[in-house]
């Protein structure tokens, strides 16, 4: 096994494949060109590790081969073509070399960019492949984006991309996060984003996906990846196409009643707005990656529970590296142009306008204003009680030793809203601006009772073993944290 620090050229990737006499299979590409198996012809050695190499640019080719599909470049697509290369090697060669033999099979179904440069550059890549002589096949497949502005590099891209993809599958299977940082050796990531990837079969028994996705954000291999309910993997630009977005941020460290509270009252406001009639509707729960390394280290564990909690609601979820959220509706805008609501708190409200967030942009924050609120942007702003305040405070016992004890939350009918929220003198005009041209909204319908609960008051009640923290979230939240025993749960005690 190469040690994971050493990054050989897409040569010596290729070149290593055909020297192993073990490995066998199909190349099969259709969009740029047969650029993979390209750079395995051209490093020698080929004819000892390429059974097949082919294209079929045609749709009624490709139909009468593969079948058809809704789309050519989907990932449906490339599902058929996986499954009749890799079904044909077998039949054709398995009684032959079978024995000796790990089949493999790569695909790739892509659009590259067009004579007149108008065209969505993307495509899909991937490898089916044994790990032992008639041993069970396994998949790894990926979304791709290609951002170079001519086609010979985004072929060129392509080439290298693919080449890793085969390379990693073979040789860096045991050391998943290894493959995917791999994925753009020889190219990075200002060429080729690679915004979904999915490990199935007998050699990823072991791999939970979403953590594999996650990855692909912390490794810097796209912005942003997604989940659906039950925790499965979305590729965004299949799931957000030309549909409109409700998103609420947060840390969802559990996800509680004001935070379903929040998206709820923000979507019975949102599809009433005329740009949303009719349209069909997504929502999102949205988690930074800032937030998730807040203690510095990934906890995978923590990671997956709270996307297992958002999922057990009914939510997808959205993980990206989109601090300022005018980044973030930059990213929507790739795959839809219809209105996009933003559901979030005072206090999130508060730090949007903090001009500190801006000062790499030449327009600071009129800048950033501009980019977020063009082309239907709206926010919808949940009110906060002002006097709600830790439910545990440190106090001295009686041998002088700090404890700490419960002490309850205030009620108060006085919140602070969209309306009354205090802004900077000199941004007050802006706001004004903003809020009268409805940019800006307070979210209304809100249940008044549950004004005072907050994650981090949540978390200390389950820790202390303190029961009353299952009326502050939703019932299948609770019912999972306590079957789970999720963040550091604590049974209560008995009377």
């Amino acid at each position: 096994m190469p040690n994971s620090t050493d990054k050989p050229t897409p040569s010596r990737k290729a070149l290593r494949i055909n020297l192993d006499e073990l490995k066998y299979g199909t190349f099969a590409e259709i969009g740029a060109g047969q650029e993979v198996a390209r750079v395995f012809f051209q490093v020698g050695g080929a004819a000892g590790t390429i059974a097949k190499s082919m294209s079929a640019y045609d749709m009624t080719f490709s139909d009468m081969i593969y079948g058809k599909a809704p789309r050519y470049v989907s990932h449906e697509r490339l599902e058929l073509m996986l499954n009749h290369e890799y079904k044909l090697l077998n039949e054709r060669l398995g009684e032959k070399r079978g024995a000796t033999t790990t089949f493999f099979v790569f695909a790739d179904t892509v659009a590259a960019r067009n004579f007149k440069g108008t065209n969505e550059c993307h495509g899909w890549m991937g490898v089916r492949f044994q790990t032992e002589p008639f041993g069970p096949p396994s998949d790894i497949m990926i979304h791709v984006r290609m951002w170079d502005k001519d086609n010979l590099l985004q072929q060129q891209a392509l080439g290298i991309v693919g080449t890793n993809l085969i390379y990693g599958a073979f040789y860096l299977r045991d050391q998943p996060e290894d493959l995917i940082k791999s994925l753009l050796d020889s190219v990075g990531a200002d060429r080729i984003e690679v915004d979904m990837l999915r490990m199935t079969g007998p050699a990823f028994a072991d791999i939970d996906n979403r953590l594999m996705s996650l990855h692909l954000v912390r490794h810097k291999l796209t912005n942003a990846v997604m989940f659906g309910n039950g925790g499965r993997v979305l590729q965004p630009s299949e799931f957000l196409y030309k549909k409109a977005v409700l998103v609420e941020r947060g840390s969802f460290r559990p996800v509680t009643l004001v935070n379903a509270d929040m998206l709820a009252c923000a979507c019975a406001q949102f599809m009433q707005e005329p740009k949303v009639q009719n349209q069909e509707l997504v929502l999102l729960m949205e988690i930074t990656m800032n937030n998730l390394l807040a203690s510095g280290e990934l906890d995978a564990t923590d990671f997956l529970s709270r996307v297992d909690l958002l999922g057990a609601i009914g939510f997808n979820v959205l993980i990206s590296d989109y601090s300022e959220y005018y980044r973030l509706i930059a990213y929507f805008r790739r795959y839809t142009q219809e209105m996009i609501g933003v559901a979030l708190g005072v206090s999130s409200l508060q730090a949007i306008f903090n001009e500190k967030y801006y000062e790499q942009l030449p327009g600071g924050i009129l800048e950033s204003f501009g980019r977020l609120f063009k082309n239907g942007v709206k926010l919808y702003i949940y009110p906060m009680n002002p006097h709600a305040y830790d439910y545990y405070r440190a106090v001295e016992n009686r041998d002088g030793a700090a404890v700490n004890v419960p002490v309850p939350i205030a009620a108060t009918e006085d919140l602070i809203t969209a309306e009354n929220i205090q802004i900077e003198p000199h941004l007050r005009h802006l706001y004004a601006h903003l809020i009268e041209n409805h940019y800006i909204e307070s979210i209304k319908g809100f249940s008044p009772t549950i004004m005072s609960i907050y994650s981090r008051d949540v978390l200390q009640r389950i820790s202390h073993g303190d029961a009353s923290w299952e009326k502050m979230v939703p019932r299948p939240v609770a019912d999972a944290i306590k079957e789970r025993r999720l963040f550091g749960y604590v049974p209560p005690k008995s009377p």
